[in-house]
């Protein structure tokens, strides 16, 4: 018997300058897609309607609005940036439709209309920021992109940097996809910082980890670089360059979990020996399987319904145990810190005890997390290292 068919909307930019992860994210919400379909768990089938932004913001807007309108839609899965999420939410609350968003965040948001399925600022930038106080310095060079997700990342860092005592070195931000960043490495060669946080986006963070490492090799520097976004597939992208640079994610193909291991598993027959899935990307998969699960509990893809039963709901999915918290919609999941190798993958060395409750706004932080009398503070009791 033919299973009813549910529309889908994939929101991804295949072209562009932040293309890459646009692709990543539509891969695996496709996997997931016919995952679902070939499961007899589900007595459903999606139908999944692509749109491409190309990586213009205004774009978002229409081609949501073209789902919604023409197509008929009620669940999209998509976005990369905030900057596109920001353009798609206004439809999504006046139209009452889900926004399923995979990627990680600044925070600061929280729509009936949206499940954030990617970290929170609590899961990524909070751990690293505490990691580097606890162990490296208290003085951070921070670059990015000219946009929310650095403004607000580099807010909350500033907040933890200070109230250790420490303090922001410099703020440089680019525009999106702008390449030129031989300023900027001139400036942290001349300034010898003792950390730089990265949140650059797409091209413009490839071209400056290429001319960063040149930079501080040729000047004999060993400055560490920190991450909240780069991922498997970059590395592939900017090379030997990208090795040594320590990242925050909820996800990583190196994650020794059997969920994992079987889903790089079939990632790897269906793209590839040498593909490897993104962080954003295996969020998108997410995002699919926890609307197909609500879906299939609720009976129907009705949006309030859907919402209603996707809340608390236990997925163990590739990165470990998730669920939508139903008190915001973001996820609970599992922080973990790793370090990229010159092999383009990463070695975990830190990871959360157990998935941690999401915190969009921060109101459970406690900023005042000081160095001790003799300069150092040590290890906070949330860490622990497990390699």
């Amino acid at each position: 018997m033919t299973k009813p068919s549910i529309p889908v909307g994939l929101l991804s930019s295949k072209s562009g300058p932040y293309q890459a992860m646009g692709r990543e994210i539509l891969k695996s919400a496709l996997m997931a897609i016919d995952e679902v379909n070939d499961s007899p768990d589900f007595d459903f089938s999606f139908t999944a309607h692509v749109r491409d932004p190309g990586g213009v913001i205004s774009e978002y807007h229409t081609a949501c609005d073209d789902l919604i309108r023409n197509v008929g839609v009620d669940h999209i899965v998509g976005c990369y940036t905030s900057a596109s999420r920001k353009q798609v939410l206004p439809i999504v609350e006046r139209t009452e439709r889900l926004l399923w968003y995979p990627a990680r965040y600044e925070g600061f948001e929280c729509s009936d209309n949206v499940m954030y399925v990617g970290a929170s600022p609590n899961h990524n930038v909070v751990p690293l920021v505490r990691y580097v106080l606890d162990n490296l310095s208290r003085q951070i060079f921070c670059v990015g992109s000219n946009y929310v997700w650095t403004w607000e990342t580099n807010r909350v860092t500033r907040e933890l940097v200070t109230a250790a005592d420490g303090r922001i070195v410099a703020e440089r931000l680019l525009e999106l996809g702008e390449g030129r960043v031989a300023h900027i490495v001139d400036e942290i060669v001349r300034r010898k910082p003792p950390i730089v946080f990265n949140t650059l986006v797409g091209s413009s963070s490839y071209d400056f980890i290429r001319a960063f490492q040149a930079g501080t090799a040729a000047a004999g520097l060993g400055i560490p670089m920190l991450s909240c976004s780069l991922c498997e597939p970059e590395l592939k992208i900017v090379g030997p360059a990208s090795a040594g640079c320590i990242t925050s994610s909820a996800y990583f193909e190196s994650i020794d979990l059997p969920e994992n291991r079987a889903f790089v598993a079939r990632w790897k027959a269906r793209y590839g020996d040498d593909s490897s899935p993104s962080v954003d990307g295996q969020s998108a998969y997410v995002a699919v399987f926890l609307l197909a699960r609500a879906v299939q509990r609720a009976g129907t893809s009705q949006v309030n319904e859907v919402r209603r039963a996707a809340a608390f709901y236990r997925y163990d999915s590739p990165q470990g145990p998730v669920w939508i918290d139903g008190d915001n919609n973001h996820c609970v999941l599992t922080p973990r810190l790793a370090v990229s190798n010159a092999q383009g993958q990463f070695d975990i060395f830190w990871e959360a005890d157990a998935p941690v409750k999401p915190d969009p706004y921060l109101s459970q932080l406690d900023v005042a997390v000081r160095p001790s009398q003799d300069g150092r503070v040590p290890n906070a009791p949330h860490l622990r290292i497990v390699k």
